[in-house]
């Protein structure tokens, strides 16, 4: 019999009639990962909260109390994040020490030769891992030091195993983390492809529209790069959720909506469709991702790869080690003022400097990137060596 391997991806998003209305990339990447390696021919079985569309064995947790408590309240699962995030997050921690407790269960038992925690909820998986019989490793989708939370409990078990998913990834644990590989992230959808003929006559943002990612410097950039070509300028489209009434963030309103005039700056919406993702990405001159925090990988640069289209990016943590300067975009410098934080209008006249010369990347080149190194393929592969070599 082959290898057994249980994805525990305990997220409280993880549950169809959620993930389709929110950003959630580590579920995305769990079900590509799950159904790649279904392919290979391991025995998957994938644990979530509730039930997803996918062709894998899956287990799911019994929501019918936190499910009682949203209808008592009035609230969806989003709306309660929203209102009351320390009760979410209270009952989403039931959920998830649920589904944990389930996989290492189904691991002593022999029905699982390696258990991979998946997602960004390991406070109940990391100290319980030395219980479970079968080997358990961890793959983790924020900088290891980007919350409180993440810096007081991970560097606690450098013992146990862990993948990155980029080298800059592993700046946040201990040197003595026991790293057993780094596997960049893969894509493969058969919806993102170039388009024919571009517009070529904007410039995209694609991801959560928060203050870490950004979103301000792009605006700024495009802002400098009109002021320089009156005669050419260009549209930024900004495409995804803000979080405007969410408690502390009033990101949105104070500094992105604002900006907003269907000329310079236009909100296009949540995307939630791969065609429309294609149209939207596919279309554009470059995506700009403006991150200032350290990004552990950056899925949407080679879902643009994909469709065709250059990426222009702060040089902020795996990054560089995603974009080629000068063949699939541009890495630009994080320019740091006296107070050691980004010189933002200084970062904004380098994306500017990048956009003037985006022309001279050849988009095919940019599909052809994603072809030899960013496939789904390629990344269940590697992620089957490991469970190999682990179990």
């Amino acid at each position: 019999m082959g290898l057994k391997v249980g994805i525990v991806v305990p997220h409280i998003f993880m549950q169809a009639g959620v993930r389709e209305h929110v950003i959630f990339s580590p579920g995305d990447m769990a079900l590509t990962l799950a159904e790649g390696l279904q392919k290979l021919g391991v025995g998957i079985t994938l644990f979530t909260p509730g039930p997803v569309e996918t062709k894998v064995h899956s287990v799911t947790a019994d929501l019918s109390y936190f499910e009682q408590e949203l209808a008592g309240r009035g609230d969806t699962y989003t709306d309660l994040l929203k209102k009351h995030p320390f009760t979410f997050i209270t009952l989403a921690r039931q959920v998830q020490s649920e589904l944990i407790a389930k996989a290492y269960a189904m691991a002593n038992a022999g029905e699982l030769d390696v258990v991979h925690i998946y997602t960004n909820e390991e406070d109940t998986a990391l100290p319980f891992a030395e219980l479970c019989t079968k080997p358990v490793v961890f793959t983790h989708h924020d900088p290891f030091n980007f919350l409180v939370k993440y810096k007081n409990v991970f560097p606690k078990y450098p013992q146990l195993n862990w993948i990155s998913m980029s080298l800059a990834q592993r700046a946040g644990m201990p040197a003595a983390t026991n790293w057993v590989g780094n596997v960049y992230h893969g894509i493969s959808d058969p919806e993102l492809y170039p388009v024919a003929a571009p517009t070529n006559d904007y410039v995209a943002y694609l991801g959560r529209i928060i203050e870490p990612k950004g979103v301000h410097l792009a605006i700024e950039a495009v802002k400098q790069y009109n002021s320089a070509h009156p005669d050419a300028p260009l549209t930024l489209k900004l495409a995804g959720k803000h979080y405007a009434g969410h408690k502390k963030d009033a990101y949105w309103t104070t500094h992105i909506e604002p900006e907003i005039d269907a000329k310079a700056v236009e909100y296009v919406g949540f995307i939630d469709t791969s065609a429309a993702k294609r149209e939207f990405l596919g279309n554009a001159k470059a995506l700009l991702v403006p991150s200032l925090f350290a990004e552990p990988f950056g899925l949407v640069s080679i879902e643009a790869f994909a469709c065709g289209t250059p990426v222009i990016a702060l040089d902020s943590g795996a990054l560089p080690e995603v974009i080629e300067t000068g063949k699939t975009g541009y890495i630009v410098p994080k320019i740091l003022g006296p107070d050691s934080k980004p010189d933002e209008p200084a970062v904004a006249q380098e994306f500017t400097n990048a956009l003037e010369k985006i022309d001279t990347i050849d988009r095919t080149i940019c599909r052809a990137t994603y072809e030899a190194r960013f496939t789904a393929d390629r990344m269940c592969a590697e992620h089957l060596a490991i469970y190999a070599k682990l179990a």
